[in-house]
């Protein structure tokens, strides 16, 4: 393999969403950096995939960037993956890439599974344009952030804790409107999907009355499709 950094996307739930792509890549780098060691083996083992494996996350990443941009520049082929979905998007990456740019080497992303893409084809909402906010503030800054997106007019995605899916739908109500088009999907390409859309309000209704489970993506309808 060409040294570079590959950026590999992996399934988000199907593990028939791998592409053979990817598989090849895997196969052929000289070392493999997961978000999760412990559950990135299973997805190797899967695949029969039996290269080095090395611990890179967000705790992380900051302390090992120049160690792993040092390897490819000597000659090394590294391929980044996630827990689940595309590197780098409300995951680690952006650091890693943004180095190796800026010292001349080369990276190399393969297209592949990423969650926002079909919750939003999925919704119903304008796809010609739209905003990725990802995980909302926590604490600071999360009122303003919210205020601001009383103008927004593009269709907004999310992603969310299923702890804190009803509470993010309260706010949309206080904050923009009980009656705004909304669309929640979880659990994407897995057995129990579930796409609910509706208003604001009635999504509160729907998921107040359920144990929510598994991975979190919110659609929003911007201004002028309330």
């Amino acid at each position: 393999m060409t040294p570079k950094l590959y950026i590999v996307p992996t399934p988000i739930g199907n593990l028939e969403d791998m592409t053979f792509r990817a598989i090849t890549v895997l196969n052929s780098v000289d070392l493999i950096l997961a978000e999760d060691t412990r559950n990135s083996i299973h997805l190797l083992r899967h695949f029969k995939i039996g290269k080095p494996l090395r611990s890179y996350h967000a705790h992380n990443e900051h302390e090992t960037v120049k160690q792993i941009v040092d390897m490819i520049s000597s000659n090394q082929s590294i391929a980044l993956i996630s827990d689940a979905g595309t590197p780098a998007i409300s995951d680690p990456g952006f650091l890693l890439v943004r180095e190796c740019i800026k010292n001349g080497i080369q990276v190399e992303t393969l297209p592949g599974a990423t969650a926002f893409v079909p919750a939003l084809v999925n919704s119903g909402l304008p796809c010609d344009s739209f905003v990725f906010y990802g995980f909302l503030p926590q604490k600071k800054g999360r009122h303003t952030k919210l205020l601001s997106l009383k103008e927004e007019t593009r269709t907004m995605i999310f992603y969310e804790s299923p702890f804190r899916l009803v509470k993010l739908l309260e706010e949309f109500k206080e904050y923009l409107s009980p009656t705004r088009q909304v669309s929640v999907s979880r659990e994407l390409s897995k057995l129990y999907e579930e796409n609910a859309r509706g208003t604001v309000e009635e999504l509160i209704a729907h998921f107040t009355a359920k144990t929510v489970k598994g991975e979190i993506v919110v659609v929003l309808a911007g201004k002028d499709d309330e």
